[in-house]
């Protein structure tokens, strides 16, 4: 389906990359969120050329602006405490990136 090694399945779950559940047998099953992000991964390192390490950066990413958009879209939330929000999300992604 993805064509992808299954050392480098396993090296993805080492790094925390993915993380698949396990039958009793301990055999690896990906769920359809997972097979996605494996997609992504699978573009950014081969398509891209992006290394590991960006890669994990790039997800963490990513999972920040998955808490930061429900913030810019919830009504009933005070704007100084949404502001507070975002402000500490985007705090969040400046250490991810560095800045």
């Amino acid at each position: 389906m993805l064509r992808m090694h299954p050392q480098t399945l396993r090296k993805y779950e080492r790094l925390g990359l993915v993380r698949p559940s396990r039958t009793i047998g301990s055999m690896r099953l990906y769920s359809r969120d997972e097979i996605e992000r494996l997609r992504f991964i699978k573009r950014l390192v081969d398509d891209m050329g992006i290394n590991l390490a960006g890669v994990q950066q790039l997800l963490e990413v990513a999972a920040v602006m998955r808490r930061i958009q429900p913030l810019m879209h919830d009504d009933h939330l005070a704007p100084d405490i949404v502001r507070r929000r975002l402000l500490r999300e985007i705090s969040k992604l400046n250490g991810l990136l560095g800045l």
